[in-house]
């Protein structure tokens, strides 16, 4: 791709990883509100976990087609697409009464919001030669980091002078004026070689069928109470005998129909370079990711690892796998080119998947250890979370900065190596110790270390990976590294609890007090699981290389020819 403008182009690509981010933990205040929204009382939580899964899924099981993508198209466009996702759905989630509505919105936009990740690393090895990306690396991992702490307090202040709703508008805006400045900083898009060529009048068939879709399906799901309330015009609003649910109505039911006409005329865009990106061995992946993500963020870690439907996932999952496997052996172009993972990648995803262990046990403990020895408030628990959270987009900015002068492996390995230390002292924890000094000096110095691996990592991976195949390289290590937060909250949890109710068990008639003991060490053991990752995660980074990555002059000229 070019762009006469690279670190524009940057900053607003970063600033769209953050609104993504920010997405992500948003719900955490809204969640009563919103499940207020579709119907469903707060005792009906277990009904709601899709509202959260859902954004998981999405952001996560097709993250490897959106990858490969980047690496077929121009990279601006796939990132104007993920933004086009996201804006629709947090437009669907804004006006959703129903659930499965507000859940559709919600996977769109975690499609959306997690493709804007691989395609601006992406980006990023594009406009920088090798040797020279570590900052920019840096400053997209912490902005990342950034929208994860921004979110809750966004969602809290937008609660405070509006309802659950406006936090969806104004994702919604910011998404269309983020694509707006993307496309004037990153300058025009190359043409696709893959699509097919269409008539004038198929462009302007495909734009009506666009434009039925969004007015007849807008005010199916708006319902404005000016038509339905009216004898001309309020009967396309009735829903059909049976159903209550907004588009089971004639005009829900026009617009779903005009969305299929959709579909079919943009098929002459889309299908040539989906074809080409391998759809069956995307689906066969996210096969397997979307039984991962549903099998551990839907268990209830007090009693079980898995969730309930894991006992069929978890194999469906295995036989996806196997047949992926197969069929990246005998396809042509398989969907994870055999030139992604090369070299440093693999250690990479490691060290990915395991800082994603790392930072989820301490988002999740943390808060938890707080509200059990120092304070009743969620509010003051979280405030003392963000001790951490701030330290970790710091740490990424200074890893990037360090990549000029060592190599990556020192930098993650030693970031890593302190966050093990850390969390070490952490997991010996006792008392009223969140309220001391020390315990704001380890946390700071933990999201230090954590926030040292995330530049370097990147900059390993997309150092071996090859030019053409860094998208779908760079999707594969946001994969890992959710999934190691699934995945390592459910395993570090039970471990936890299993603990915990051992302790409660063998009491005969336990006390208060040996409930909040209990409590404490079940907290101290998800931290020295926490403290074992870290640790592996720093052997690991021995092999990202020691020396510092040497400015590569072909890519160099390309870039600048770029530029």
């Amino acid at each position: 791709m070019t762009s006469k403008r690279p670190k524009a182009l940057l900053a607003t690509a970063s600033v769209a990883v953050a609104l993504a981010a920010a997405d992500t933990y948003v719900v955490v205040l809204a969640l009563p509100d919103m499940m207020k929204g579709v119907g469903l009382g707060i005792d009906a939580l277990q009904k709601a976990t899709p509202i959260i899964s859902g954004f998981l899924l999405g952001y996560i099981a097709v993250l490897p087609l959106i990858g490969r993508l980047a690496d077929l198209v121009d990279r601006q466009r796939i990132l104007l697409w993920c933004l086009a996702l996201f804006t629709a759905g947090s437009a669907i989630t804004g006006v959703a009464v129903d659930l499965p509505v507000l859940v559709a919105g919600r996977v769109l936009q975690g499609i959306g919001g997690g493709g804007l990740v691989p395609a601006t690393l992406a980006i990023v090895a594009s406009l920088w030669p090798v040797g020279t990306r570590g900052t920019a690396f840096g400053v997209v991992g912490a902005v990342q980091e950034v929208g994860s702490v921004l979110g809750p307090l966004f969602g809290a202040a937008i609660l405070h002078a509006w309802d659950w709703r406006m936090i969806f508008w104004i994702n919604g805006i910011g998404g269309i004026v983020l694509a707006v400045l993307i496309r004037a900083t990153g300058g025009p898009s190359t043409a696709s070689e893959h699509a097919s060529p269409a008539p004038k009048w198929w462009h302007a068939l495909t734009a009506l069928a666009g434009l039925a879709t969004v007015a007849l399906l807008g005010l199916a799901l708006i319902a404005p109470e000016a038509l339905t309330t009216s004898i001309a015009f309020g009967d396309p609003f009735v829903p059909y005998e049976g159903h209550t649910a907004r588009l089971m109505t004639p005009i829900g039911l026009w617009g779903l129909s005009a969305l299929a006409v959709l579909i079919a005329l943009s098929a002459r865009y889309w299908w040539p370079i989906l074809r080409r990106a391998d759809l069956f061995g995307a689906l066969l992946i996210a096969t397997v990711l979307g039984c991962l993500v549903l099998t551990f963020s839907s268990a209830n870690p007090e009693t079980e690892v898995v969730g309930p439907m894991g006992f069929w996932l978890v194999p469906l999952a295995l036989v996806a796998a196997g047949i992926y496997w197969w069929w990246h052996r005998r396809a042509a172009q398989p969907l994870i080119a055999r030139a992604a993972v090369v070299g440093r990648v693999l250690p990479a995803l490691v060290v990915s998947l395991l800082v994603g262990t790392v930072i989820v046990a301490i988002v999740v403990d943390v808060p938890i250890l707080a509200r059990i020895t120092v304070t009743d408030s969620q509010t003051e628990a979280a405030v003392i979370l963000v001790r951490f959270l701030i330290a970790v987009p710091i740490g990424a900015l200074l890893g990037g900065w360090l990549l000029r002068r060592v190599g990556p492996g020192l930098v993650a390995g030693g970031g890593m190596a302190l966050a093990a230390i850390g969390l070490f002292m952490m997991s010996r924890w006792t008392g009223n110790v969140l309220d001391s000094l020390h315990a704001t000096i380890v946390l700071v110095l933990v999201g230090l270390g954590v926030g040292l691996a995330i530049a370097p990592v990147n900059d390993a991976a997309l150092a071996d990976a090859g030019e053409d195949v860094h998208g779908v390289t760079s999707s594969l290590i946001v994969v890992a590294r959710m999934v190691g937060m699934v995945v390592g909250l459910a395993l570090l949890t039970a471990i936890g609890l299993h603990q915990y109710y051992a302790e409660i068990s063998a009491l005969d008639a336990p006390t208060a007090a040996d409930y909040k003991a209990a409590g404490i060490r079940q907290v101290d053991t998800v931290f020295l699981g926490a403290a074992i990752s870290a640790t592996v995660a720093a052997l690991v980074s021995w092999f990202l290389g020691r020396e510092r990555l040497v400015v590569d002059a072909d890519s160099e000229v390309r870039a600048l020819s770029r530029v």
